[in-house]
């Protein structure tokens, strides 16, 4: 059994342990998942991510949470709040995302789970504030965002994407407590 640090209905929302490397790895390694993001991240990327959500989470009491199916216990990726600091006009903010494994699409999981998240994030951590950023083309993950209740602030270049025409252009959602 999984230690959960909170739960929605069909989610558990855990801290990362090396088990799930090989797990994210065959997620950041699927083409359709990756779509919106300018590579693939490698092994070593993958270990990284879970090493600094791991640290993340030690230091500010969250991050982007592994992320299980409460009924069969699976993986099926991530979900939850990082902190960013590349927005202009925005000196460091709270950022909710989610990449999640193509199987489990278009299930409600990745709106269920931000939910949970914006609850957490709101009442547990006590933030203020929580944004969300992505590629202009990527309307899957806008449409999350408008049904979580956030709302559109900005379209703008992504600095760390400005080599990637078909990407730099990103929207800025946000909601607030």
């Amino acid at each position: 059994m999984n230690s959960y640090i909170f739960t929605s209905e069909r989610l558990g929302f855990r801290n990362w342990t090396f088990d799930d490397t090989e797990l994210l790895f065959e997620i950041n390694t699927d083409e359709d998942v990756m779509e919106f993001f300018p590579y693939k991240p490698s092994k070593e990327d993958t270990l990284d991510f879970m090493n600094r959500m791991r640290q993340m989470y030690e230091e500010k009491g969250f991050c982007y949470f592994a992320v299980d199916r409460l009924d069969n216990n699976e993986f099926i990726g991530f979900i939850g709040l990082c902190e960013q600091t590349y927005v202009k006009d925005l000196d460091s903010f709270v950022d909710i995302g989610w990449r999640l494994k193509k199987s489990i699409w278009n299930k409600g999981y990745a709106t269920e789970g931000a939910k949970a998240c914006l609850d957490f994030g709101f009442n547990q951590i006590e933030l203020e504030s929580i944004y969300s950023v992505a590629p202009e083309i990527n309307i899957k993950s806008e449409r999350i965002m408008k049904k979580i209740g956030m709302q559109h602030i900005k379209t703008f270049e992504h600095p760390k994407l400005k080599d990637y025409k078909e990407l730099v252009s990103c929207v800025l959602y946000k909601i607030s407590k």
